[in-house]
């Protein structure tokens, strides 16, 4: 089954490669969506796929990496896109 999960990270989600890092977890798994910086430091995004992959994508987000670091991931259902794109 196909989801649209709007979510939005904090933490150390900004300059360290977040939304690559996203934008690279997505399109592996055929990930649908946008990502994009907020002024408050947090990072939104629209993740649009199946159902387990996006719930393994909200994972590895949860996971981070050595720079980045998420804190509070929230997420809610929306409707869905087709590509995914980094926005500004």
């Amino acid at each position: 089954m196909r989801i649209s999960c709007y979510a939005q990270a904090s933490g150390r989600v900004q300059g360290v490669g977040f939304r690559y890092f996203v934008l690279r977890e997505a399109t592996q798994r055929g990930i649908g969506g946008w990502v994009r910086n907020c002024e408050d430091g947090s990072v939104q995004m629209l993740l649009q796929g199946e159902e387990q992959a996006v719930q393994l994508l909200l994972q590895r987000i949860r996971e981070g990496t050595v720079w980045i670091q998420v804190e509070n991931p929230d997420n809610d259902t929306v409707p869905q896109e087709r590509e995914f794109s980094i926005r500004y």
